[in-house]
Formats: C-alpha cells, sequence, structure tokens
C-alpha cells in the first residue's frame, strides 16, 4: 500500500511542473486612460455639456416661476388664517384646497421635468460610454497594451503608458455628437390587458466602431 501512495505521489508531482506551464500568463503591459480629462474634453462631450446645462438653467426657471405665486399665495393665506384665528370660513377653505392642488400641480410638473432632464444626461453617458469601450480597446491594442485602467485609480503611473491623447482623437473621430434627448419612455400596458408575446430571436451586439 505504501509502495503505491508514493508512487502515485510521484506522478502527481510530475504533473504539477506542466500544469504550471500551461497556467503562465504573459507580462501584462498595462496602457493608462485619464476618463475625467476624455469626459471633460471629447468634443460630443463638451458640446452635450453646454445644452445640458441649458436644459439645467431652464427647469430653474420653471420651478421659480411656479414656486414664486405659490409662495406669496401660501404667505397670504398664512396671514388669512392667523386673522381667523385658526378657524377658516368656507372661502377660506376653498382658497386652502385650491392652492394645495396648485402646489400638487406644480410639484408633478417639475418633478416630471427633473426625470427627463435626468435620463437625458443617463442618455448622454451611455452613447459616449458606448463608444468609448471600443476605442480605449482599439487604441490600447494597437499600442501593444493587454490591460488598460483609469488614471484615477493608480497612484502612479509614467507617462510613457498614458494613452489619453491618442484615445481622445480617436473618440472625436467616432463620435463628433451625441444627441441630448433622451427616447421616449415605453408606455405602461393598460391594466388587465397582457403584452403580446415576441418571437425569439438572438441577441445582437454593436458593432466595435471607433463620465
Amino acid at each position: 500500500m505504501k509502495t503505491v501512495f508514493a508512487t502515485a505521489l510521484l506522478a502527481a508531482s510530475a504533473m504539477i511542473p506542466n500544469l504550471a506551464a500551461a497556467q503562465a500568463l504573459p507580462d501584462a503591459k498595462i496602457a493608462v486612460v485619464d476618463s475625467d480629462r476624455i469626459f471633460g474634453q471629447c468634443t460630443a462631450c463638451v458640446a452635450a455639456n453646454t445644452q445640458l446645462q441649458a436644459q439645467r438653467a431652464q427647469l430653474q426657471t420653471l420651478a421659480q416661476q411656479l414656486g414664486t405665486p405659490l409662495q406669496t399665495e401660501a404667505q397670504s393665506l398664512q396671514t388669512a388664517v392667523t386673522a381667523a384665528k385658526g378657524t377658516p370660513d368656507a372661502a377660506l377653505q376653498t382658497r386652502i384646497r385650491t392652492f394645495e392642488t396648485r402646489q400638487q400641480q406644480a410639484q408633478q410638473q417639475v418633478q416630471t421635468q427633473e426625470q427627463t432632464f435626468q435620463r437625458n444626461v443617463a442618455y448622454v453617458r451611455q452613447q459616449i460610454g458606448e463608444r468609448l469601450g471600443p476605442v480605449i480597446t482599439q487604441v490600447a491594442s494597437q499600442r501593444g497594451a493587454t490591460i488598460a485602467v483609469d488614471k484615477n485609480n493608480t497612484f502612479y503611473n509614467a507617462p510613457a503608458v498614458d494613452i489619453t491623447d491618442a484615445v481622445l482623437a480617436a473618440l472625436n473621430t467616432a463620435l463628433p455628437s451625441v444627441s441630448v434627448t433622451a427616447p421616449a419612455q415605453a408606455a405602461a400596458p393598460a391594466a388587465g390587458t397582457t403584452p403580446a408575446p415576441t418571437s425569439a430571436r438572438p441577441a445582437t451586439t454593436r458593432p466595435a466602431t471607433g463620465r
């Protein structure tokens, strides 16, 4: 039994170098990309950011236009309620209900516009991200890199491994502009209805064309 065990152990030991050799990986060549600079300087990014800032300003203006008269009415109502010693008559109660309805409508309007704005921001990021990944892969591969990392996640990197300039140039060519208007959301199915079945088909991937 000892002889059999020893023979098996020797055979297993002899296999270890072969397994190690089969699993050995080549030396990694790392490229570094400054994502903050990409999202701050790419042509599409700059243009989109300008348009999104305009959308944000419009949203703030809307909120102010709706909120200012409501604030004035709220102060007037508070004065009237105080004068009525906390017991508003029928007319004042009607004013209060009308104010509450207007306030809810204004809040809903601003909330809807805020959601639309956030969807636009996410859509811009999606468009840039879909192109940026393939561009980084292409540039890194051309430079002989096997790994590309974000500069912001490194403690130190030599300038020689930074490919941000090349990535930025390639991205500007591949994606000169993006849309700042997200596609309309699909309407939710009506209650009690069953969505129509869809035919199964293989998933497709986007062509790898060059925040």
